[in-house]
């Protein structure tokens, strides 16, 4: 619909898209998740395959995190300007390369390589949003968001089923080629059937120095993070010099932003209550879901000989699909409890399950049903604390500014689960016995209740923050 609002201006108004459009979508975000979710379940093959330790193993998944962190609040602020479609197939087009490559990888470089063109992929949702907040009212909108986000999850317990089949039937290349060949295909079609967005109307350009110093300050964070939980880690001196990096960095950033004629970010937004409680809640909801997400499948891996299950690739994919899912389903129930209960009872309900269920597991780990168990009730409780708090940001917000808001929420999980990861591997290789190289039983108990204490800081946050608002 084409609307003159004067006779030098043209305002087009938004297509509303139907099932077909939004059903693209989500067979998209499938796809990109089955991609994401292969190195989970693969991960002790891997680390096996290319003679790492579980700390360095941790590097495989979280360098596509790293890249998701970065590119994500880009891609977000590059769709609010120029249309979420635009940008969405060309960001599809940089995670299809890193597929195909990470599918010929012959070494670990070349298949890190591969998985920093893959993290790219996390820019696709803050994408999807925009064109569903675009193209549809708000109401319907975070039902729509809810079922993307759990097809994005519901592709993890594609990649976790078949990745073991595949790893052990032709080789772990073919785990990331078979999802990329879906990637490609299903972009194609949503190019052919979403009708092209607006973009918005600026006098302005984009702020290319806010870009580039919150990239830089987001990157710094994510490799040192990396780098410091390395086995080793590093002195005090290099620790504090990563610090310093990252505060410059950032400090940089603000001031920018504070000046900036058009801002990257609108730090307003972010002074805002929903705004910044959102994110802190979603980083302990998801830095506690990252050391779960680590820490079972290394546990089943273990030999059977001690406490361990001895489980294979395929074994582990099958012990953590339930989990799976869970998750898909959590994030559909996310959106639709945000719209009815609100974000905050969402969370607080989340939170005390996966305390409950982390503080059990820290003692009762002996049989494969508990640790199955506990992965469904952390999967479920962390997808829908987690997509209540996206869905209601998504649709608090003005709508040019829904890429942008969403995007800081997903850079938060991707930082939450990265943080999450690299704790797991850092404390399963601190708790390793000198002789065998193997984590002691110990470490993984220690895990699970670090990973319960971190969640249950959502509670201490929820309740200061009510405070603050009441008073």
């Amino acid at each position: 619909m084409v609307q003159r609002t004067s006779a030098s201006e043209v305002v087009v108004s938004p297509v509303r898209i139907g099932r077909l459009s939004i059903g693209a979508l989500g067979i998209l975000a499938l796809s990109l998740g089955a991609l994401q979710s292969v190195v989970e379940p693969a991960l002790p093959l891997l680390q096996r395959e290319l003679g790492v330790s579980p700390a360095e193993g941790a590097l495989i998944g979280n360098t596509l995190l790293i890249t998701g962190a970065v590119v994500t609040p880009v891609a977000g602020k590059l769709g609010d300007r120029y249309g979420g479609k635009r940008v969405l197939v060309r960001l599809m087009a940089v995670v299809s390369a890193g597929g195909l490559l990470a599918g010929l990888a012959p070494n670990l470089p070349v298949l890190l390589l591969g998985q920093v063109l893959q993290g790219v992929m996390v820019g696709a949702l803050p994408l999807s949003f925009i064109l569903v907040r675009k193209h549809l009212p708000a109401g319907a909108s975070q039902a729509a968001i809810g079922l993307v986000v759990a097809l994005f999850t519901g592709g993890s317990m594609v990649g976790m089923l078949f990745a073991g089949p595949i790893a052990e039937g032709l080789s772990w290349h073919w785990m990331f080629a078979l999802p990329t060949i879906a990637i490609i295909a299903t972009t194609s079609v949503v190019a052919r059937v979403m009708p092209p967005d607006p973009p918005s109307h600026s006098d302005h350009r984009i702020d290319w120095p806010g870009v580039l110093l919150l990239s830089g300050t987001l990157l710094a964070f994510m490799l040192g993070l990396v780098t410091v939980t390395r086995d080793g880690g590093l002195p005090p001196l290099g620790i504090s010099a990563i610090a310093v990096v990252v505060a410059v960095l950032a400090t940089g950033w603000v001031v920018v932003e504070r000046r900036a004629t058009s801002p990257m970010v609108d730090l307003r937004m972010l002074t805002r209550s929903a705004m910044w409680r959102s994110c802190v809640l979603t980083f302990f909801i998801t830095a506690s879901s990252g050391m779960v997400i680590f820490l079972l499948p290394q546990l089943f891996a273990v030999s059977a000989d001690g406490y361990g299950f001895g489980a294979d690739t395929t074994d582990i994919g099958l012990f953590l699909l339930p989990g799976a899912i869970a998750g898909a389903v959590s994030d559909s129930v996310g959106g639709i409890a945000a719209r009815r209960f609100g974000p905050r009872a969402v969370v607080v309900v989340s939170t005390v399950v996966t305390v409950a269920t982390l503080t059990a597991l820290a003692s009762l780990h002996g049989a494969a049903w508990q640790l199955v168990l506990a992965k469904v009730l952390t999967a479920f409780a962390a997808g829908v604390g987690s997509t209540a708090l996206l869905a209601g940001i998504a649709t608090a917000v003005e709508t040019k500014d829904t890429g942008i808001a969403t995007s800081l929420l997903v850079v938060t999980r991707v930082i939450g689960v990265a943080v999450g990861v690299q704790i797991g591997g850092a404390i399963l290789a601190a708790g390793a016995e000198p002789m065998t190289d193997r984590p002691a039983e110990s470490a993984f108990a220690t895990g699970f209740a670090v990973a319960g204490l971190v969640a249950a800081l959502s509670l201490l946050v929820v309740r200061m923050t009510k405070k603050g608002t009441q008073a």
